[in-house]
């Protein structure tokens, strides 16, 4: 079954963002199912997603009157969920803090792990940008095959070349990188 969800129309847009309350509440009651379907395909867990789009809605609720353009609506709140969801998967990835009691790193150890961080961080930036943006798609946040070859307007296998073609270039120049010494 197709689903025949549309967003509110540009006069609800606009009535919401010159304050009215009743067009406000209108907005984000029929923003709520699109927030929702964007958040599920771009988080990583469907508690992610839940709190994404929570966190878009409010965003949505609060700064409606910043909005310029009408027209900008579902990409901004496009944009608002993507920067949530990555913010969420950054947070995942941290390391838990030390439990009290267990061993603490040394500080060259946190030297070197920042270093060899710094050295990866500038073997992805040095990447064309085509490449670049497929493996940070899919393996800084963590999406999904289709997903980022839906985002980037390519088919799966194109990205999946880019995708081998990016991580292999960047184990090169991290093998060129240990041999400097």
């Amino acid at each position: 079954m197709a689903e025949t969800m549309t967003w509110p129309d540009e006069a609800v847009i606009a009535a919401a963002r010159d304050g009215d309350a009743e067009s406000i509440a209108a907005l984000v009651s029929g923003a709520h199912p699109h927030v929702r379907r964007f958040a599920r395909h771009l988080c990583a867990t469907p508690e992610d997603a839940e709190d994404a789009a929570q966190e878009a809605l409010i965003v949505l609720y609060r700064k409606i009157g910043t909005l310029r353009a009408t027209g900008a609506l579902v990409s901004w709140m496009f944009r608002i969920i993507r920067n949530e969801c990555v913010r969420r998967a950054r947070l995942a990835l941290r390391p838990p803090p030390p439990l009290h009691g267990a061993a603490m790193r040394s500080a060259e150890e946190e030297v070197f792990e920042r270093l060899e961080a710094a050295r990866v961080a500038a073997a992805i930036a040095a990447l064309p940008a085509d490449q670049r943006q497929v493996l940070i798609m899919r393996d800084v946040q963590g999406l999904s095959g289709r997903t980022t070859a839906d985002a980037l307007g390519l088919s799966v296998a194109a990205m999946k070349s880019r995708l081998h073609r990016a991580r292999a270039a960047v184990q090169d120049r991290l093998g060129e990188g240990a041999c400097d010494d």
